[in-house]
């Protein structure tokens, strides 16, 4: 049986990491500072992370070079597969990225903008370097019927981020989690909602999650990557114990 995965998320803004509450506050200037990017990274590469994500939420030059910056000094230091996305709206984007040492690339509104996109850098790079990461809402339109289009474009992995969970605590989305999960036949990242270790159990069995996404839980210190692998372990989902 495969193993579940367990992937901190890393919101960084001008080289440093920062957490809002739900989707979009980072606009409304709603951020925490929480720290450098690497070093957080190398403590969950520590932990047992078995994977890392890098957001870019800079909608700069200065900022894309600062989060190129930061992937080669993560890349250097862990040992684990890193994802970058945020801003990323060409195949150049991409390979730039993936030079720097990350190992897929994220990306979201520049898939529904330019499907192409997520074609072209299949063929280019590899349909497991791209992932189609996806804002549902209970409400709107169906993240189904587009997780399957991505999948059916050459896209490899699937995150789903529920914007009404996100950062709330108060647990993933498993309905729609499950109905995507069951729809495409590359793994699913559930995004949105950590607060208890339950949640994470939760939408790994009754979800069908393929791996786990989380932030706050782990910046602010309330779960260790290791804590929530050896509750899931102990409640019978498969993780890799190092």
């Amino acid at each position: 049986m495969l193993t579940k995965r367990i992937i901190p998320c890393l919101d960084v803004h001008d080289g440093k990491v920062t957490r809002g509450v739900q989707f979009g506050k980072a606009e409304a200037g709603e951020l925490r500072n929480v720290g450098d990017p690497v070093e957080l990274a190398l403590r969950y590469n520590e932990q047992g992370a078995d994977e890392m994500v890098f957001f870019d939420i800079t909608a700069s030059a200065h900022g894309r070079a600062s989060m190129i910056d930061v992937i080669e000094r993560a890349a250097d230091q862990c040992f684990m597969p890193l994802t970058v996305g945020g801003g990323i709206r060409t195949v150049d984007d991409m390979s730039l990225m993936l030079k720097a040492g990350a190992d897929k690339i994220s990306i979201n509104s520049s898939a529904i903008a330019t499907p192409e996109l997520i074609t072209a850098g299949a063929e280019r790079f590899g349909s497991q370097c791209i992932v189609v990461s996806i804002d549902a809402k209970r409400t709107g339109w169906d993240a189904v019927e587009w997780a399957c289009k991505a999948v059916a474009l050459g896209s490899g992995e699937i995150v789903l981020n529920s914007i009404d969970a996100d950062g709330t605590k108060a647990g993933y989305d498993l309905v729609i989690t499950r109905r995507i999960s069951e729809a495409v036949a590359v793994p699913v990242v559930a995004s949105g909602g950590a607060g208890k270790l339950e949640h994470m159990s939760e939408v790994l069995a009754l979800g069908k999650a393929d791996a786990v996404l989380a932030a706050s839980v782990f910046h602010f210190g309330q779960y260790t990557v290791r804590q929530v692998k050896e509750y899931l372990a102990q409640h019978g989902v498969p993780v890799r114990l190092t």
